[in-house]
């Protein structure tokens, strides 16, 4: 499969983005695909929107896995591109289109001539949300067929075509959703003292959250907590009843986020105390951290020093992936790939370089046959 095949193939898919557990048209779209190829190696399941693919080895002393997500974001694509996304409010604005070309790739190359090793593809749904790689792992097909070690890649726009970077240890955080709800006592705008205002009790909390990062969490590691999206109210002279904070929270170990949620927690209870109002809180989906085995990494290293592209040594990112869940459970790794793209990661005119999908194909494919 050559780069003109998979800028046809990525474009078909870029075009029909659609959020977790609804990618139903790229499901028949890449199992249309997948059915053209030679049958006698494959084995093909599908679970719920996402797809599995075996090939059977030529001796299949090991397996081998290689996940791609194919979910795309809540996002109006602003590229201005001819094959921009016809699914108003959704885009492939994370670079899915390109993991899931590259692993068609891949996998039509290994259909017509099999590495040594089984190799498992996963095809996963929902990684943007709510989270579709710790379920997928309960299959019955994957416990059947559990890989001996996995890898996958995610698009890197600030790295150029033609380079690869990763780690040993630690590469994404631990992420988690946050939503809380406040409940208080609406009101005229003039009588002030007969409500409980939530928007007051919300942006003072919003405030205060910052306290647990600077004053909790130890200054050797680290965390984030965001409120990116606050609402409250209904018009400017209405003391508002309720108040609704969403944002994400992400650290380094998995400790430090069981201690900033609990800490989140202790804080509502001393607000529902002083703001005389009640406070819910939901996590919504966690991520788990993205840790890379390190004979994995260097078994890779070993795979691009001997291609004609670059390795580069990343660096730690408060990034989430659910990735982590089958790293955690599988021995492997994940690797960014150079893009080359003005627009960063979920950004509405994100554009990657349509040749890098070769050098991912190539990497790939290389390092199955060389495990």
């Amino acid at each position: 499969m050559e780069l003109d095949k998979l800028i046809e193939v990525r474009r078909n898919l870029h075009q029909i983005p659609e959020l977790g557990f609804q990618e139903k048209k790229t499901q028949t779209f890449l199992l249309d695909y997948i059915k053209q190829l030679p049958q006698e190696a494959l084995t093909i399941e599908t679970w719920r929107t996402g797809i599995f693919v075996k090939v059977d080895g030529k001796r299949g002393e090991k397996t081998i896995g290689y996940r791609a997500d194919i979910d795309g974001l809540p996002l109006n694509e602003e590229t201005g591109l001819d094959f921009r996304s016809v699914h108003q409010g959704r885009m492939h604005a994370c670079g899915h289109d390109f993991h899931m070309t590259i692993a068609l790739g891949a996998l039509t190359r290994l259909a017509s001539d099999p590495a040594d090793h089984h190799v498992v593809f996963l095809f996963q749904p929902a990684e943007e949300g709510p989270g579709g790689a710790e379920p997928m792992l309960q299959a019955d097909f994957l416990r059947q067929h559990k890989p001996d070690t996995i890898f996958g890649l995610h698009i890197a726009p600030e790295l150029p075509v033609g380079s690869v970077s990763t780690k040993p240890g630690l590469l994404f955080a631990n992420t988690s959703e946050l939503f809380i709800d406040f409940k208080g006592v609406g009101g005229h705008a003039a009588f002030p003292h007969m409500a409980k205002d939530m928007v007051v009790a919300g942006s003072s909390f919003v405030t205060h959250l910052q306290q647990i990062v600077a004053r909790r969490v130890d200054p050797l590691d680290s965390a984030v907590i965001t409120i990116g999206k606050m609402e409250a109210g209904t018009v400017q002279n209405i003391i508002a009843q309720e108040a609704r904070l969403e944002g994400t929270i992400r650290t380094l170990t998995p400790e430090s986020m069981d201690q900033v949620k609990s800490d989140i927690e202790k804080l509502a209870k001393g607000f529902e105390i002083s703001n005389d109002c009640h406070i819910s809180i939901h996590y919504g989906s966690n991520y788990y951290q993205v840790f890379n085995d390190t004979e994995a990494v260097q078994s890779f290293k070993h795979t691009v020093d001997s291609s004609t592209y670059e390795f580069k040594d990343a660096s730690m990112a408060m990034t989430g992936e659910d990735f982590g869940y089958m790293l955690k459970e599988i021995p492997g790794f994940m690797f960014w790939l150079g893009v080359e793209s003005e627009a960063g990661l979920h950004q509405s005119a994100l554009n990657p370089k349509e040749e890098a999908m070769l050098v991912g194909v190539n990497l790939v494919e290389a390092h199955m046959r060389g495990l």
